[in-house]
């Protein structure tokens, strides 16, 4: 019992190291050994494509006025650019402004009936018939030449859809501990590009080729791991990332707010690996490796931990397998203390995180998961679309 119990004690905690920490090393190396140039050309205004931007609301009256006018501030030719706010079913004055803007070349599609976001992007589609769809947030801005950063790239017909890099701004509350996280996650997604397996986009801001688009099931959580990857799956297009296209957004506020939010987007995991799981094939070594470290063990780490700590507290009779438990269990209550350090900050978005990732994979098991959702933005909208301090 005492062999198998450090066995399982070692092996979870090097699974999860090397999910968190030899996967990035790895996939970095590769990047830089085999990873394709990555920069795409500008295109002259005459060559551009048609776009739609396409931004689902539900009830978020807060900040669409801002929204809309950052949208209708883009840089891109009016003639080639349509925005469209697809509302699902909001109860409040958000289909009111965003009729204000009709004029202004704004429309709004006003569903009845609450789908939740996957089902009324899908409703959407069946409407849009632009070269190019851009999908964003209401509570996003975007910088004034994001969209131009995004389509240079689908001048390449081997590429399909293009992810932005989202910059996460502080709330209100300031805090969340994304910065650091989000740093690291742009890293590995600008890795995964250069290899050509980049495993998902923004929800925030990506651009996809209308002819790639593929409807999702309307009980989708994760929409935006699932429209870009479905559409590489059935079409075999390239998804790439492009940190010059940037988008803002302010952080859940709040560390409660955060784990709501994180533990959400966990329940829709079981959906992406059974739709998904041909991305898992040895046909596509590289992919499979990408798919494997960045998102299945990552997933599965939670679980991990739990018996991680729980073989050290039947092993805590040797004082080494004793200090373990302590440094486990300090590391798991450091989000009741709040301490503006930034390693403290670091341990309690990896708590929380892993933690959101338990709660949301359970709900999906015992099927309460539900693909409805509820605006973030509990702030106002922040002055212009600059923050005043970035967090990624």
């Amino acid at each position: 019992m005492h062999a198998a119990l450090t066995i399982i004690f070692w092996s979870c905690l090097g699974v999860v190291f090397c999910a968190y920490a030899v996967y990035p090393i790895v996939i970095g190396i590769l990047a830089w050994r085999f990873g394709a140039g990555h920069g795409a050309a500008e295109i002259a205004d005459e060559n551009l494509p048609s776009v739609t931007l396409l931004i689902a609301a539900h009830n978020e009256e807060k900040v669409i006025e801002w929204r809309l006018q950052n949208a209708l501030a883009l840089d891109y030719p009016a003639g080639k650019l349509r925005i469209v706010v697809a509302s699902d079913a909001s109860t409040d004055a958000t289909c009111g402004i965003v009729r204000s803007h009709v004029r202004a070349g704004v429309k709004l599609l006003d569903y009845a009936i609450r789908r939740g976001k996957a089902g009324t992007l899908n409703a959407a589609m069946c409407g849009i018939d632009s070269d190019v769809v851009v999908f964003s947030d209401a509570n996003t801005s975007m910088r004034p030449e994001a969209l131009r950063k995004l389509v240079r790239w689908l001048a390449d017909p081997s590429v399909g859809g293009v992810c932005g890099r989202l910059v996460l701004t502080d709330s209100a509350a300031s805090t969340n501990a994304d910065g650091g996280y989000w740093n690291y996650e742009t890293f590995l997604k600008t890795c995964e590009s250069r290899l050509g397996v980049l495993l998902g986009c923004n929800g925030a801001i990506y651009a996809l080729r209308r002819s790639c688009f593929a409807a999702i099931p309307d009980d989708t959580i994760l929409d935006d791991m699932m429209i870009p990857l479905l559409a590489r799956l059935r079409s075999g297009c390239r998804l790439v990332y492009d940190a010059q296209a940037t988008a803002y957004e302010p952080t859940a506020a709040g560390i409660g707010g955060e784990f709501a939010r994180r533990a959400r987007i966990a329940a829709g995991i079981g959906q992406v690996v059974k739709l998904l799981s041909p991305l898992l094939s040895p046909r596509r070594p590289m992919f499979a490796l990408a798919f494997f470290s960045h998102k299945l063990l990552r997933w599965l780490s939670p679980f991990l931990l739990a018996a991680a700590l729980i073989s050290s507290a039947c092993l805590c009779g040797q004082p080494f397998y004793r200090w373990a438990l302590a440094a486990q269990l300090a590391l798991y209550a450091t989000p009741l203390l709040d301490l503006r350090l930034r390693f403290w900050r670091a341990a309690q978005m990896f708590t929380l995180m892993n933690l959101a990732l338990m709660v949301g994979i359970c709900r999906t098991l015992v099927g309460s998961a539900s693909p409805i959702w509820e605006p973030t933005s509990s702030i106002s909208p922040p002055a212009s679309a600059e923050p005043t301090r970035i967090a990624a």
